[in-house]
């Protein structure tokens, strides 16, 4: 019987986000971002998204009024990468990465966001990374935007609402594209563009209080708007100047109905439009007519200039990346029903599917459902880019000399989504590109502002006051994750023959 293994050329890696991930907020000339302000959530319940993600001006002075403060504000020291990059670089080439996906800080390259000049200290922190991964033979895989809008932009324009924002976003796109379009292949634009619905301050530099005589939905969506025209501008440049292919990334959140009540059945079926309408958007070039008939129905007008939906439609993207991490249920009438918490959101339990202690229900099938959807509706290639597991995680003796994390669940989680991910290329013929595990190192979670909810294959000694040595262990996934790339996942879907 023939091997099973993935088709030749898979990219199997892992991701990060530099506002998680890199530290170093105020060194090298970096200037504020907004996830510089984004306080943790240690004294919140954490499943409350609705309250944590809303930011107002109150919240954003008093971050500023304590630039020393790295227990409240822990993404000014993520895991330390911008001290640590050369090691780190070095463990992902012993795991036999293929590809990297990181971010480039925006305010690391713009400290103010509409600087004359870029800060050549921040560029050069790139060079060396890109030089480490070409060391290691591996691809980087750039998000230009997640996350981190410099928080100038916020506070003097209203960052993406300000349509003057396009501009200052294409001149950082210029600058990195043409500092690194020989080295990166594959780019994304915005990391989850959808997300502005759910958290326009870390997605779109929005505060909430500065729009008090606005209609607040509209200006979530002029700022999509300028977000989607940036896009396009940004694929048509890349395009350009290299050969590079150009993603869009989505939150691939997955509603189940919660029964066969044609409303319930409904109800999911316009959970997962309110989803997909940004990827319709990117891929297809222009805005699907259910979304038109939302603006309508609720008295949203966009302000567009006339090229922009040429524009759209003449640059959309090469293929879709998404992050997947469980799956949730809808109902029409929720009342008696149980709740629980997943990508930033909150939805219905699924009496069927084990939840992790942060209220995330564990769904291997759920990503096959996901890939098959997806390729059914773009017939695009498909790029899974996050995909993980948070867990509370102790460090034990390694039995030589050092430590070690026994993160078996960790395993069981990968193990059940990479035997979908097969069943999904083998058996329902999607083309998929590869796979970025979030995350391959510990960072601080986004969704909590915590580094207690960990993901890696490695261990940052870093507690959720940033109190630790920052020092790398490897967990015992480390090993079984090498061993699937070294096998192309053989190692995986052949282990019960």
């Amino acid at each position: 019987m023939e091997k099973k293994q993935f088709p030749a050329g898979f990219l199997w890696g892992g991701a990060t986000a530099a506002n998680q991930f890199e530290g170093g907020w105020n060194e090298g000339g970096k200037g504020w971002s907004v996830a510089d302000c984004a306080r943790s959530h240690l004294d919140t319940d954490v499943k409350d998204y609705a309250k944590q993600n809303e930011v107002l001006m109150k919240d954003v002075e008093e971050a500023m009024a304590h630039p020393e403060d790295t227990v409240h504000y822990p993404k000014r020291h993520g895991s330390d990468f911008y001290h640590h990059y050369k090691e780190d670089i070095a463990l992902l080439g012993e795991m036999g990465f293929k590809v990297f996906r990181f971010s480039i800080a925006w305010s690391r390259i713009y400290p103010n966001g509409d600087d004359e000049k870029p800060n050549e200290e921040g560029l050069k922190f790139y060079d060396n990374v890109i030089a480490e991964l070409k060391k290691y033979h591996i691809e980087p895989l750039i998000t230009i935007s997640h996350y981190e809008p410099p928080l100038h932009l916020a506070l003097e324009y209203n960052c993406w609402y300000n349509r003057r924002t396009i501009g200052f976003f294409m001149n950082f796109v210029h600058t990195t594209v043409d500092r690194y379009k020989d080295d990166v292949h594959y780019w994304l634009t915005f990391n989850e563009v959808d997300s502005m619905i759910r958290h326009p301050y870390t997605t779109g530099g929005l505060i909430r209080d500065r729009f008090k005589d606005h209609n607040w939905d509209e200006v979530i969506f002029q700022s999509m708007h300028h977000q989607f025209v940036a896009s396009a501008l940004a694929t048509k440049y890349i395009h350009e100047v290299s050969d590079a292919k150009v993603g869009c990334m989505l939150t691939k959140l997955t509603y189940y109905p919660y029964s066969c009540r044609p409303e319930d059945v409904l109800e999911a079926q316009q959970r997962m439009r309110a989803t997909y309408c940004y990827s319709d958007t990117q891929v297809f070039g222009e805005y699907p007519s259910y979304l038109l008939a939302r603006f309508r129905n609720e008295g949203i007008e966009l302000k567009m200039e006339p090229d922009d939906l040429k524009i759209m439609k003449a640059y959309p993207v090469d293929f879709i990346s998404f992050s997947y991490y469980s799956s949730s249920c809808v109902a029409k009438n929720t009342e008696g029903l149980q709740t629980t918490a997943g990508n930033t959101v909150t939805a219905i339990k699924n009496p069927y599917l084990k939840a992790s202690e942060w209220g995330w229900q564990s769904d291997p099938t759920g990503l096959r459902i996901s890939l098959v959807d997806l390729y059914d509706r773009y017939r695009k290639p498909l790029f899974i880019v996050e995909n993980g597991l948070g867990e509370k995680e102790e460090l034990v003796p390694d039995g030589k000399g050092s430590y070690t994390v026994n993160d078996d669940a960790h395993i069981a989680y990968y193990k059940g989504h990479i035997k979908a991910m097969y069943d999904a290329v083998h058996e329902d013929g999607v083309d998929l590109m590869g796979y970025t595990s979030w995350a391959c190192i510990d960072l601080v979670s986004e969704s909590t502002k915590q580094m207690s909810k960990r993901y890696g294959f490695i261990y940052v000694d870093c507690d959720d006051y940033g109190n630790g040595t920052y020092n790398r262990y490897k967990k015992k996934s480390f090993d079984f994750y090498k061993e699937v790339i070294a096998t192309n996942g053989a190692s995986v879907l052949n282990e019960d023959e």
